[in-house]
């Protein structure tokens, strides 16, 4: 009964543990899908909801009064997630452990009125799906009419977790 007993105690100890190596259960797509189907995220973890975030200027010393301060998507699309970047390791957070995007774009100038869904993807590319983070995001990306600023092109947001410290 005893070796029972232990060996129960073991395999309850390692659970925890099986969950923690897994905080979120990606579900895939086509191979050469940018995107996931979906994500599940285990019982317990640590989510980190972070708020849309902008495009910062360019060149900082300059008025950022155009959208050239600010640049094409692609330029304005690595601009945000370099910022994302930043405000997740400040708070112990690595691009990783992004399970969930929204985004949100404008017209890009000299496009007829249609974003550039290619300079974004361009800009996603670098961060999502390399051998830096393989990991890909479930993500829904829209157009939209306007956003804070008429300087910027395009907005997102991001939802993290990790397994609780």
């Amino acid at each position: 009964m005893k070796i029972l007993a232990i060996s129960a105690a073991l395999l309850a100890a390692a659970v925890p543990a099986a969950v923690d190596a897994q905080v979120v259960n990606r579900i895939g797509n086509t191979p050469q899908a940018r995107i996931l189907t979906g994500a599940i995220v285990a019982p317990g973890a640590e989510i980190f909801h972070l708020s849309g975030q902008l495009a910062s200027p360019i060149d900082p010393s300059k008025p950022a009064t155009t959208v050239e301060a600010f640049g094409d998507t692609k330029t304005q699309t690595v601009s945000i997630f370099n910022k994302i970047k930043g405000i997740l390791a400040a708070q112990g957070y690595a691009m990783s452990d992004i399970f969930k995007m929204t985004v949100f774009v404008t017209a890009a100038p000299g496009m007829d009125g249609k974003m550039d869904f290619a300079g974004f993807n361009a800009g996603y590319g670098e961060f999502f799906g390399t051998a830096e983070n393989p990991n890909k995001v479930a993500r829904s990306t829209v157009q939209v009419a306007g956003l804070a600023g008429p300087n910027f092109l395009i907005e997102i947001e991001v939802t993290a977790a990790r397994a609780k410290k």
